[in-house]
């Protein structure tokens, strides 16, 4: 009976040192709780890997929350920025948006024959036309804003609702970090490289370990 006793102890022992070993080992290599290993320097770790699989993730999923815009997102763009700012030319929201100016005159015509948006005279030199929205166009950008936001918060699933906040914050902070430091934006010459599938990594997350 002693024996018996005596061998559960041990085996009890060695299993709590093993646990104790594995915790320090996740410590030490610094898994954390989506069970990616931040010292492993893995695919997943990768800043640019990471960006451009989440703008992936955005573009598939956005697509049908803003189909009933015309020009897509970039036409979803052109009214957030004309209803929100100050009123430009159409080449000056080319350059806010980073959207090549070719491409910007199909995503203001496909507005504008919808009724969604106006180009009107500048007050005070009639050479210039600023885009302005219609009620029509405020209305469409009311709706696409709630059925974006249901893809983002999709998209954002795995974050708590602060911690989601908390990265669209960051986020912009970032780009717009970015954009005062290049100065105006480029005209997007390369889109399609950024459009290249990304592949999902090779599974280098360890097993969910059972607590029960």
């Amino acid at each position: 009976m002693r024996k018996t006793i005596f061998s559960g102890y041990v085996l009890s022992m060695t299993s709590s040192s093993s646990a104790a070993t594995r915790d320090r080992a996740d410590h030490d290599r610094d898994v954390d709780a989506s069970g990616i290993d931040w010292g492993s320097g893995g695919i997943e770790t990768q800043f640019g890997w990471s960006i451009q699989a989440v703008y992936q993730g955005f573009v598939r999923t956005a697509q049908t929350a803003v189909a009933d815009v015309p020009g897509g997102p970039r036409g979803y763009q052109v009214l957030v920025a004309i209803t929100t700012e100050e009123a430009s030319s159409q080449l000056a929201l080319a350059q806010r948006l980073g959207i090549d100016k070719t491409q910007m005159t199909y995503v203001i015509d496909a507005l504008a024959a919808g009724g969604h948006v106006e180009r009107q005279p500048h007050p005070r030199d009639r050479r210039v036309r600023h885009v302005v929205a219609t009620d029509a166009g405020r209305a469409l950008l009311a709706t696409a804003r709630v059925a974006l936001g249901e893809v983002e918060d999709e998209l954002m699933h795995d974050l708590a609702p602060a911690e989601r906040t908390a990265f669209r914050r960051l986020l912009a902070r970032v780009a717009v970090g970015i954009g005062e430091a290049a100065g105006p934006a480029a005209e997007q010459t390369d889109v399609a490289r950024l459009e290249q599938p990304v592949a999902a990594p090779h599974r280098s997350r360890r097993p969910a370990r059972r607590t029960t």
